[in-house]
């Protein structure tokens, strides 16, 4: 079995409310969004900053529901301001057809939209992956 790293949840565009040096480490999120796009606490995300190119990796925490947070925390503070707009991305390794979970929120890191119908054509990851058979 092949398992591939497929998009599975994404906040599109919201806005760092802070970023804090100090803390241990992980963004904070809140736990509104974290729900749209079944995001759990402790799971591995990638935040991708808008505003000035920078990636990394950590793990999401849940902000009070309704605050609208998204704090940066730890090493990664360093390349993160408030004000900056950022994707943030989870990933799942499977063999399956996933229907990623992604939202469009506003500048106050509230809902506004789902994004798109992210289905795949009606064939699975088994076809796209078995050896071509030669006739």
């Amino acid at each position: 079995m092949q398992l591939r790293a497929i998009c599975k949840s994404k906040i599109h565009h919201a806005t760092v409310t802070d970023a804090n040096v100090d803390y241990i480490g992980s963004i904070a999120i809140d736990s509104n969004l974290l729900d749209h796009v079944d995001v759990l606490p402790g799971e591995k995300v990638a935040v991708w900053n808008v505003t000035n190119g920078a990636r990394v990796e950590t793990y999401a925490l849940p902000a009070p529901a309704g605050s609208g947070e998204v704090i940066v925390n730890g090493a990664a503070a360093h390349h993160f301001s408030r004000g900056d707009r950022v994707i943030i991305v989870s990933f799942v390794l499977t063999d399956e057809v996933i229907d990623p979970r992604m939202i469009l929120v506003d500048g106050d890191n509230r809902f506004v939209e789902w994004l798109g119908d992210n289905r795949l054509p009606d064939w699975s990851v088994a076809e796209l992956t078995a050896p071509a058979v030669e006739a």
